[in-house]
């Protein structure tokens, strides 16, 4: 039972990852957090279930579908939304406030598209079951698990070894100063949107699988993946990782062995003790006033 729970917990914060690698990314060059990173989830879920139900259902074309789809709709969100804000150079908690109005926007507009009414995937993983060491672990959590692991890993091989990945990492010690460097800047904030709206459709889409889809998806789930960046340490990806599993396997053993009313109380609770004990995280950098 216990290694079924860890299986479970594991496979949602693999999902919880996914959406706060996003934010740290964006956090880690603009110094702000982008809380419209949460409608490129529920975009994802949404893409995934009508490509399914319109076009081919196979779950993996699917997916790299809301991928696309998500982070084409975040570079947009950069352009349409921050780019001028950032060119006058504005007080991060502009941005940060912009961010939120355009979360609220779209998650209504969404509604006003889809209804509100859940919508299952008409194809989807196997819903098997599997024996693993005398616990019953469902096919679907391992594969969630294994991609998460995957997209993950892609981008951290991307930061490290690509000249962008390089760029990126300079720019986040100072954006300024990678500018004088001759970085075009603005292509690599497009960039970095980029991938944190590919990771955020990816994540929106195992959850549609996992779950359903509905248009609050996003907003619920980003929640969770925002707690995970801020207990790993905002602009720290491998803190956000750490954060993510930490939250994850917590919230299912609590639901597991408490009580599922306990699981949002639970998270909560640990972003105020870590605001309280360490307030730049497990692996962050106390780096002054950010938004």
């Amino acid at each position: 039972m216990f290694f079924q729970q860890v299986i479970n917990g594991l496979s949602v914060g693999g999902i919880y990852a996914l959406m706060a690698v996003g934010y740290s990314l964006i956090y880690s060059l603009l110094n702000f957090t982008n809380f419209a990173h949460s409608i490129t989830v529920t975009i994802g879920a949404f893409a995934t279930f009508y490509f399914l139900a319109e076009v081919f259902q196979n779950i993996y074309a699917g997916i790299l579908f809301a991928i696309v789809v998500a982070g084409i709709l975040a570079m947009l969100i950069q352009i349409l939304g921050y780019s001028v804000l950032l060119k006058k150079n504005a007080q991060r908690i502009y941005l940060l406030i912009t961010g939120l109005g355009i979360s609220t926007m779209c998650d209504n507009l969404v509604i006003i598209a889809f209804t509100s009414r859940f919508r299952v995937y008409p194809a989807n993983f196997s819903t098997k079951a599997i024996n693993v060491f005398g616990a019953t672990v469902g096919t679907i959590d391992l594969i969630i698990l294994a991609v998460s692991a995957v997209a993950l890993i892609i981008v951290q091989l991307f930061i490290k070894k690509s000249r962008a990945g390089l760029a990126i990492r300079g720019a986040s010690f100072s954006l300024e100063t990678a500018s004088i460097m001759g970085i075009n800047t603005q292509k690599l904030i497009l960039i970095v949107f980029l991938i944190a709206g590919a990771l955020a459709g990816l994540a929106g889409a195992l959850l549609g699988a996992k779950y359903t889809a509905y248009p609050a998806l996003g907003s619920n789930m980003a929640n969770k993946a925002f707690i995970s960046s801020v207990v790993g340490g905002l602009g720290s990806i491998t803190g956000a990782v750490i954060g993510a599993l930490i939250l994850g396997i917590g919230e299912v053993l609590i639901s597991g062995y408490v009580s599922s009313a306990m699981r949002d109380i639970f998270s909560y609770t640990l972003l105020v003790i870590i605001l309280f004990v360490k307030p730049s995280g497990l692996m962050g950098v106390d780096t002054g006033e950010r938004a």
